[in-house]
């Protein structure tokens, strides 16, 4: 892997241009009616995440949609998915490829006003998508990249602390007294995690929604492989 990982993050100011990201959020809200509402519509994706669907239950739902996920990303965004695994595969130095029977890349959106931008979201690690013994072995990335940030605040909070295999909340508390840094990403910016390493995104202001691609990768024996 070329990327280099300096404290687990990797901030890449304008990937992509302004104005290619005000087309793909005018996409995401020409979308609207294909947005899928997570935790009772605290939030929405546009394309299913695996995560959200986990944690209510719906894995089965997950995968049983991963083909129609994608339509729907395709019609509203063409051309998205493809060209955010080959801005990733620039990054890795090698080709990346779509899971089998995952989502791909998809979009998240953060309301203005409501109870996210109050509260940010959970203290995390992405760790739901490594499966099998190993996992806190495996190699594996978070790239989000901004299409449209909120007027103030909805940064990446990361620590300086790597999951080891528990993710309870005693665990996550003790992990979130370590150091941390607020990553603060402009319209454009990509910003690539260890996905092992504990996470937040920051509450935010403003009448302005929260709108980022989201993209995980694996390296598997068969290659680096996106999912959403």
């Amino acid at each position: 892997m070329c990327l280099p990982l300096a404290e687990g993050v990797v901030h890449l100011r304008g990937a992509v241009s302004v104005e290619e990201c005000r087309r793909w959020t005018e996409g995401v809200y020409a979308a609207r009616a294909a947005w899928t509402p997570c935790f009772e519509g605290v939030q929405f994706t546009l394309g299913r995440a695996y995560y959200t669907h986990l944690e209510e239950e719906l894995a089965g739902e997950y995968f049983a949609s991963s083909a129609a996920s994608d339509a729907v990303v395709e019609r509203a965004l063409p051309g998205l998915q493809s060209g955010v695994r080959a801005m990733l595969a620039g990054l890795v130095g090698a080709p990346v490829s779509a899971r089998p029977g995952w989502c791909g890349p998809g979009v998240h959106i953060f309301p203005a006003g409501e109870w996210l931008s109050r509260n940010g979201g959970d203290v995390h690690f992405d760790t739901e998508g490594l499966v099998g013994s190993g996992r806190a072995s495996l190699t594996a990335l978070s790239a989000i990249l901004m299409l449209q940030p909120p007027e103030h605040g909805g940064g990446l909070r990361v620590w300086d602390a790597v999951w080891t295999g528990a993710d309870d909340q005693a665990a996550i508390a003790a992990a979130a007294r370590a150091p941390s840094r607020v990553v603060q990403y402009a319209c454009g910016d990509l910003v690539v995690i260890d996905s092992h390493r504990l996470h937040q995104i920051q509450p935010f202001s403003g009448a302005r929604d929260r709108i980022s691609i989201t993209a995980h990768l694996l390296h598997s024996p068969s290659g680096w492989q996106s999912w959403f």
